[in-house]
């Protein structure tokens, strides 16, 4: 059998790469090494800018020139690295010696020992991973939730007042509405939206154990933990004064424990539209030219739900994973944290499928009113709550005798199906004051919904 020529073994980057190649500007290995430039070059500008060691300012030419080499990263500077590390056998100290020979090609040789100045792998590291991850969440990501936030928002708008009957346990239950229910998971996922928005993205840049050992022999006047702040308020992190040699991940595990309950709620709301479209409250929109079976000509499946459901897990699954792992490392340092950060895209990956999938399904979908009148046309039970519970408010009130309404109600209508006629004639029996009986006459399965309507304008 003749070999295939090298193909993508993740899906993420083959069959749907499409969907999420947002992220791989960031969460690559090449997004990676782009920050690792970035964080070298910052601190060469700060090192200099500050006249460290006798060092001048740097021009605003030169300076320019520096950002260059991370904002105009590309494919050659990809393949450079690539040559490079297959020789050093280490991922940081290549992006060094890139530096360093862009240095040279620059006409900075003068500022060539600053390059890496006093740094452990980890302070180069764990800022690019800051930065990285921030990025991702901040350009990617969190767009893709509001998106598909906003598109629940406005069902919830326009269903708001579209009765139907509720199902707890699966059993007909107290009616609601459609747009309540959708509001529901609005607020859920809009709250959780905030936690992560509200991400603090750590750095650590202190050294080979966290202390400043090598940066004080060099300069025992400096005030290097300043100075480490500074850098790392610099570029738009949130600096951490007590590490070891790593900085601790912590709000690694914190971010992607929110992200993984965000997909979680995600995956509530797929299963909860997969079971309104089998139920006929949503009719799915064809569109043109896709087949639903390969040999029922005529469904029309729900993939996309189905789609984003399978890739919530997988998220979750790479999620949870990290949020567990990444905060252990002995002793001072170890190196489990690289293979495992290594897969943050994969957990963004699916999550980010998954999410295009629920924007695209949910505008795929249409109401079905008919389905939902019908279905309440056939369970006049479920006003049996309202009627037991008036009954017990006008024993209170002294206007009526009844004793045990809950029980009445439980024999006229557990495991039964009844309907206008049997509680009107049961209604109009009662003893209970005349208003009371009025509005219980007056209500039906459409119209006894709460505030379910009124609900809705408690969204954000």
């Amino acid at each position: 059998m003749t070999a295939l020529p090298v193909q993508p073994l993740s899906p993420l980057d083959g069959r749907y790469q499409a969907a999420v190649s947002g992220l791989g500007e960031y969460l690559s290995e090449a997004g990676l090494n782009r920050a690792r430039v970035q964080v070298e070059v910052e601190w060469l500008i700060y090192l200099t800018g500050a006249s460290m060691f006798g060092s001048t300012p740097l021009s605003e030419e030169e300076i320019h020139s520096l950002r260059s080499l991370y904002i105009d990263f590309g494919q050659a500077d990809i393949d450079w690295l690539a040559e490079k590390e297959a020789v050093t056998r280490h991922d940081v100290k290549a992006v060094e010696y890139l530096v360093r020979d862009r240095l040279a090609t620059l006409g900075l040789d003068r500022i060539a020992e600053l390059t890496h100045f006093a740094c452990t792998s980890e302070d180069i590291n764990n800022l690019s991973y800051a930065l990285t991850v921030q990025n991702a969440v901040q350009a990617v990501w969190l767009p893709k939730l509001r998106q598909v936030i906003d598109k629940l928002q406005a069902l919830a708008q326009a269903h708001r007042a579209d009765a139907m009957l509720a199902r707890t346990h699966g059993q007909p239950a107290t009616p609601t509405t459609m747009g309540h229910e959708l509001a529901v998971f609005v607020y859920r996922l809009e709250r959780i939206a905030r936690q992560i928005d509200e991400t603090e993205y750590l750095g650590k840049f202190s050294g080979a154990t966290g202390n400043f050992a090598a940066h004080t022999v060099a300069d025992p006047s400096a005030d290097w933990p300043a100075i480490s702040q500074a850098f790392v308020d610099s570029l738009g992190l949130t600096w951490n004064p007590l590490t070891t040699q790593i900085e601790s991940h912590d709000w690694q595990a914190e971010l992607y424990n929110r992200v993984s309950h965000a997909n979680r709620v995600l995956h509530n709301l797929a299963t909860d539209i997969w079971t309104y479209i089998s139920m006929g409250y949503f009719r799915q929109i064809p569109q043109a030219g896709a087949t639903g079976s390969s040999t029922m000509p005529h469904k029309i499946n729900p993939i996309r739900f189905e789609n984003a459901e399978a890739n919530l897990e997988l998220s979750s699954a790479v999620l949870d994973s990290l949020a567990a792992t990444l905060v252990t490392s002995r002793m001072q340092r170890d190196l489990t944290d690289s293979t495992t950060q290594r897969n943050i895209g994969v957990g963004f990956g699916h999550s980010l499928l998954a999410l295009d999938n629920l924007s695209r399904g949910l505008g795929e979908i249409d109401l079905d009113r008919d389905a939902l009148a019908a279905d309440l046309d056939t369970n006049w039970e479920v006003l049996g709550e309202a009627i037991q519970t008036v009954i017990r408010a006008e024993v209170v009130a002294g206007r009526s005798t009844i004793t045990d309404p809950y029980a009445m109600l439980k024999d006229l209508t557990r495991g039964k199906r009844i309907g206008k006629d049997d509680l009107v004639e049961f209604v109009s029996k009662l003893d209970i004051g005349a208003d009371a009986k009025e509005r219980l006459l007056a209500l039906t399965p459409h119209t006894y919904l709460g505030l379910a309507d009124e609900l809705v304008d408690r969204l954000p």
